[in-house]
C-alpha cells in the first residue's frame, strides 16, 4: 500500500506534457505562426466536412473525440529508457470520420485539455494543434491509411497502416517541436542534441500507438466495417457484427472505464518530451519571462478547474478519476454541440 501510494504521489505531482508543448518552449512570433497555420487548416477542414455533409458521424465524432481524450491520460511504459509515452488520436479519428472531422475533433481535445486541465501551454496551443493533429490527419490518413484501404480492408492493412502511420506522423510531430524550439531561440536546448534523443524515443512511443491505434480499429472492423473512412464498397457491405448505436455504447463504455478507472494507474516515468528535455538540459523546468507569457498563464489559471486532472490543492485519487469521466463528456458537448453551433452538417449541401 506504502508504495503504491507513493507511485500515486509521483503521478498526481508530475505535469502532464505527451508531446504537449508548454509556453515556455516557444517565442510569441513562433506560436502566432502556428496559431495561424492550425486556423488555416482548421478553416479548410470546416469546409471539407461541410461540402461532405455526413451528419451521422456526429455521434462517432463525439465519442471518440471523448475516447482519445482518455486514452492520452494513460501513459503507458517504454521499457529500458526511464521514460513513457501516450496515444495523440490523429490516426486513429481520421480512419474513422475522415481527415477533416478528425482534425477538428483534435482540435476540440486539445482545447479542452489547455483551458480546463492545463495541459499544454496556452500560447504553445497552435503547436499542439499543429504537431498532434495535423500530421496524424492529414499525413497519416491521407498519404497512408487511404491508399492502403482502397482495394479493401484487412485486419492484416489495419495493422501495417496504423503503425506506419502512427510511427511516421509522431516522428513528423516530434521533429516539428524541435524545429518550433530552435526557431524560438529562448531555450537552452542544442537543436542537434534535441533531436537525436527526441526521435528514438518517440519512434517507441508511435510504434505503441499504432498497435493501441489498430486495436481499436480491428474490433471497429468486425463491429461495423461501414465506420472505417477511406475503404472500397465491398467493405461497406460487409456484415456488420453489432449495430451502430452498440459499437458507439461499447465504445462509450470502454472511454468511462479508461478515464475514470485505467487513468489511476497510468506511468509515473516522465513522457517523451519531458525525459528529451531532461537528457538535454537536465531539467524539465523552464521558466519564460515577458507579458505574453504572464497573459497566458493568467487565463490557464482561471479556466483550469481541474489542473493535472486533479481537483486542486488537493491530491485525491478520485479528482484524475473524475477528471478523466468529466472532461470526455466535456469533449462530447463541444464536439456534438459545434457541429450544430457551427452548422457543420447543412441539409442544402449535397456529397461529394
Amino acid at each position: 500500500m506504502t508504495r503504491f501510494l507513493l507511485i500515486w504521489s509521483k503521478i498526481n505531482e508530475r505535469w502532464y506534457f505527451g508531446m504537449h508543448m508548454a509556453d515556455a518552449l516557444v517565442a510569441p512570433a513562433v506560436a502566432t505562426t502556428m496559431y495561424l497555420c492550425s486556423a488555416v487548416a482548421g478553416g479548410y477542414s470546416v469546409r471539407q466536412v461541410r461540402a461532405l455533409n455526413e451528419p451521422k458521424k456526429v455521434p462517432v465524432m463525439g465519442v471518440m473525440g471523448a475516447f482519445v481524450f482518455a486514452t492520452q491520460m494513460i501513459n503507458f511504459t517504454i521499457p529500458g529508457t526511464g521514460s513513457s509515452g501516450h496515444l495523440c488520436g490523429g490516426m486513429l479519428l481520421s480512419a474513422l470520420i475522415g481527415p477533416y472531422a478528425g482534425f477538428l475533433t483534435m482540435i476540440g481535445v486539445l482545447l479542452i485539455q489547455c483551458l480546463l486541465f492545463a495541459d499544454g501551454g496556452l500560447l504553445a496551443l497552435g503547436c499542439n494543434i499543429w504537431n498532434m493533429a495535423f500530421y496524424g490527419c492529414f499525413i497519416g490518413a491521407l498519404l497512408i491509411w487511404k491508399p492502403m484501404m482502397r482495394r479493401g480492408a484487412s485486419k492484416k492493412k489495419i495493422v501495417a497502416a496504423s503503425v506506419l502511420g502512427c510511427v511516421l506522423t509522431l516522428q513528423l510531430g516530434a521533429f516539428s517541436v524541435t524545429l518550433e524550439t530552435l526557431a524560438s531561440g529562448i531555450t537552452e536546448l542544442p537543436f542537434q542534441t534535441f533531436v537525436a534523443v527526441m526521435q528514438p524515443i518517440h519512434l517507441a512511443i508511435g510504434l505503441v500507438e499504432g498497435l493501441i491505434t489498430a486495436a481499436v480499429l480491428c474490433f471497429v472492423y468486425e463491429a461495423r466495417p461501414e465506420l472505417l473512412w477511406g475503404t472500397d464498397e465491398s467493405t461497406q457491405r460487409q456484415k456488420a457484427r453489432f449495430s451502430l448505436k452498440k459499437t458507439v455504447a461499447i465504445l462509450a463504455v470502454l472511454t468511462v472505464w479508461i478515464g475514470g478507472g485505467l487513468s489511476l494507474f497510468a506511468s509515473a516515468n516522465p513522457d517523451g518530451l519531458e525525459w528529451s528535455m531532461e537528457k538535454v538540459a537536465g531539467t524539465t523546468e523552464l521558466d519564460a519571462k515577458g507579458a505574453a507569457y504572464q497573459k497566458a498563464a493568467d487565463i490557464q489559471e482561471w479556466t483550469a478547474l481541474l489542473p493535472d486532472y486533479a481537483f486542486k490543492n488537493s491530491e485525491s485519487m478520485a479528482g484524475t478519476s473524475f477528471s478523466g469521466v468529466a472532461g470526455a463528456a466535456v469533449v462530447v458537448a463541444v464536439c456534438v454541440g459545434g457541429c450544430y453551433l457551427f452548422k457543420f452538417f447543412g441539409k442544402n449541401q449535397k456529397h461529394e
